[in-house]
């Protein structure tokens, strides 16, 4: 069973190890060898989710850790959806992303947003297909993999 929770502070380390794996099948072929070994070495997932906390939704498939959501900055923009690879194809971004967006109407937003590597195929037709429509396409410098990758801007309005 898929359930949608706020994380544990027990299960920081866990997260990082899920957002890591994830980043390597998603993020990982899109960077230098220099940006692989900084990322590996220093895992910016574990600051991350230290700060973040039980800000961080949770994916957990009976029992185990599939996938986390966030949004950084508390407002109505998803910085982070990872999956565990083995639990890809499963709905587990799916519910992350619903999650959010319930979160975000709570907040009284009438819009989501989200941006992703254009390279990252599976991610971006995740979210087109969940009703989300580009607003912008561009080079952009990703300050965290000290990296410039082709970014892509998703919008998406969010029904009461």
């Amino acid at each position: 069973m898929l359930i949608v929770r706020p994380a544990k502070s027990e299960e920081l380390h866990a997260l990082a190890c899920v957002g890591l794996a994830s980043w390597r099948k998603g993020i990982q072929p899109l960077v230098t060898a220099e940006v692989v070994s900084r990322v590996e070495k220093d895992n910016p997932f574990i600051p991350f989710l230290e700060e973040q906390g039980e800000n961080v939704l949770v994916a957990d498939v009976d029992g185990a850790l599939a996938g986390l959501g966030a949004s950084e900055s508390g407002d109505n923009h998803i910085s982070d959806i990872w999956v565990a690879p083995e639990h890809e194809g499963k709905g587990v971004g799916s519910a992350l992303i619903a999650a959010l967006e319930k979160q975000f109407r709570a907040r009284g937003f009438a819009e989501s947003t989200i941006s992703v590597s254009a390279d990252n195929k599976r991610a971006l037709g995740l979210y087109l297909h969940l009703g989300y429509q580009e607003i912008w396409r561009g080079i952009d410098h990703d300050p965290i993999l000290d990296a410039t990758l082709e970014k892509v801007s998703l919008a998406k309005p969010l029904r009461p």
